[in-house]
């Protein structure tokens, strides 16, 4: 560890959180160790030296001091988060850094399969009590089918003028039982019903939440994936154009390397708005993932989304924005754009592809601009994605 980050375990951790005995004495070799008073609570000690441990993590990494990086380290240390030490682990070997954006990423992917986890569990909670619902009423209908047959009997007995008497008896010894066991059914089919109800309302929260970025506030990747197959069968049979485009904030990672990842956040914020400025119920955007989103246009034609998205770009492009944790301006945060007609290649993958290309097209071309992918049934290239300059 280098001399000048000492200060981040020593005094500045262990001072931030209130432990300032803690970080005198490593501030200074020559004092006192002072074990036996710490032996005397053992839970502090421990505290203390996983918070030096903490310190040290966060320092050899140079890792800004934020919420994300300190649940990071705590769980790295305190064994918490398995996954996330084989994820390191595996960084390590292969000689890669630790940086705050890479474990932003696996805190990101992380929620992301708990979220999926919690819908699939809610799905099958909502498949049971279905079961269940569609058993109450089978022993329902089986009920009330033993009991007509039952009472179809006495009646037809009840002609017999000699019995009468005894058949009437009968007669109301099964109509109370009956109604027993109709009351219970009663109460088993609500209680069933107030339960699906619930599971209902929890698995239409769990799916919104599911297909929502938490930083921008817009559907994610998952939510845009579900929207083009049905905007796809929409504007088919309506017989309306559906272009796509990628649009991707130029220069991100300089902005993260000089104003922090904080700053970093609010930027990717400030471009999810002035997207979001032209959406409405034909116009759809999602953050497609990092600093990348995607917008469906439909009813539009090419040279008319071209023209809403190229404006939403020249908008953004004449704000001049402010750091405002640090008065240090961020200069003009722009976006390069790729849009492509999507009935104009044979499937909706082949435009995405197209769009994404012209994306490229754009960054090499100097940025801050958007380029229409060129009209035609093939793609721009049979190989993979090509990579982007940021």
């Amino acid at each position: 560890m280098d001399a000048h980050d000492e200060p981040l375990r020593a005094g500045g951790l262990l001072g931030w959180l209130g432990l300032r005995r803690l970080a005198d004495r490593s501030a200074d070799p020559t004092a006192e160790a002072d074990a036996p008073e710490g032996m005397d609570d053992p839970q502090r000690f421990v505290r203390e030296r996983q918070l030096e441990d903490i310190g040290d993590f966060l320092a050899v990494h140079r890792l800004p001091l934020t919420q994300i990086t300190l649940a990071v380290a705590c769980d790295f240390i305190n064994g918490a988060d398995p996954r996330l030490a084989a994820l390191l682990a595996e960084r390590r070997r292969a000689g890669e850094p630790i940086t705050a954006e890479w474990l932003t990423e696996c805190r990101h992917a992380a929620t992301s399969e708990e979220e999926g986890r919690t819908l699939t569990r809610l799905m099958e909670r909502l498949e049971n009590n279905i079961e269940a619902f569609t058993r109450t009423t089978l022993d329902a209908r089986s009920a009330t089918s033993e009991y007509k047959t039952a009472l179809r009997s006495q009646v037809d007995e009840l002609q017999q003028v000699n019995r009468a008497g005894a058949v009437l008896g009968e007669m109301l010894a099964i109509a109370r039982t009956m109604l027993e066991h109709t009351r219970e059914i009663d109460m088993q089919m609500a209680r069933s019903e107030r339960e699906t109800r619930t599971l209902h309302r929890n698995l239409d929260e769990a799916r919104r939440t599911a297909e929502i970025d938490h930083l921008t506030g817009l559907p994610n990747r998952r939510a845009f994936e579900s929207r083009l197959d049905k905007e796809v069968v929409t504007a088919r049979n309506a017989g309306e154009p559906l272009c796509v485009a990628f649009c991707d904030i130029d220069r991100f990672k300089k902005i993260n390397d000089t104003h922090g990842h904080d700053a970093g956040d609010r930027i990717l914020k400030v471009v999810a708005h002035a997207l979001s400025e032209i959406s409405d119920d034909r116009c759809h955007v999602a953050r497609h993932g990092g600093e990348e989103f995607v917008v469906l246009f439909r009813g539009k034609t090419l040279s008319e989304a071209f023209a809403i998205l190229d404006e939403a770009r020249e908008t953004l492009a004449e704000r001049r924005l402010v750091n405002r944790a640090t008065d240090v301006p961020f200069g003009r945060v722009t976006f390069s754009g790729g849009i492509a007609d999507l009935f104009e290649y044979p499937e909706p993958r082949a435009a995405l592809k197209a769009a994404d290309e012209a994306l490229y097209v754009a960054k090499n071309e100097g940025r801050n601009r958007i380029v229409r992918a060129p009209a035609r049934l093939t793609l721009v290239s049979d190989n993979a994605d090509s990579p982007r300059a940021a």
